[in-house]
């Protein structure tokens, strides 16, 4: 964490340089998870970036995703709430500031995690997975028709796991 405060306060220094005025220091965790590296939520002046891809790619992580971050809280700070997240006010802090390829994504290796599905069954031939929530949903009372035959879905008593 102490790196990724460095990077970000090295990146609001040249900010408040270049814009000639002071810019408050966002909040920050590392507690993102799933496909995003980083997310700025720019009404709460907060950065919540993704851990686990920062231990995987520290290097380009603090190079590249840190001031992504950052510039979209900058650029709402200098230019209002009306302007587009990958906007050219962002690509301008980005490119025009930062001297950083505006990137909208980064390519880091992303695990894809294994999800449980239930199968249900009707008349049908084939079975028809179910989310744990929908499950869940069933167990509580909820019934749901197949689409096609017009039958009440059963559970068979079977999961699989699935890449999701």
């Amino acid at each position: 964490m102490d790196r990724i405060l460095a990077r970000l306060e090295d990146c609001y220094q040249l900010a408040e340089q270049h814009f000639s005025r002071p810019f408050p220091r966002p909040d920050i965790t590392l507690d993102l998870r799933g496909q995003r590296a980083g997310v700025a939520y720019l009404n709460r002046n907060l950065l919540r970036f993704n851990g686990q891809m920062y231990r995987d790619n520290t290097e380009d992580f603090l190079l590249q995703t840190v001031p992504h971050e950052a510039a979209h809280l900058i650029a709402h700070l200098v230019y209002g709430p009306r302007i587009r997240p990958h906007g050219p006010e962002w690509r301008g802090v980005m490119s025009g500031l930062f001297r950083l390829p505006a990137n909208r994504c980064h390519n880091y290796e992303v695990a894809r995690r294994r999800a449980t599905r239930y199968l249900y069954r009707c008349a049908c031939p084939d079975h028809m997975p179910f989310t744990p929530q929908r499950h869940a949903l069933v167990r509580k009372g909820r019934r749901y028709q197949c689409r096609r035959c017009g039958d009440l879905l059963h559970f068979t008593g079977q999961q699989m796991a699935q890449a999701v």
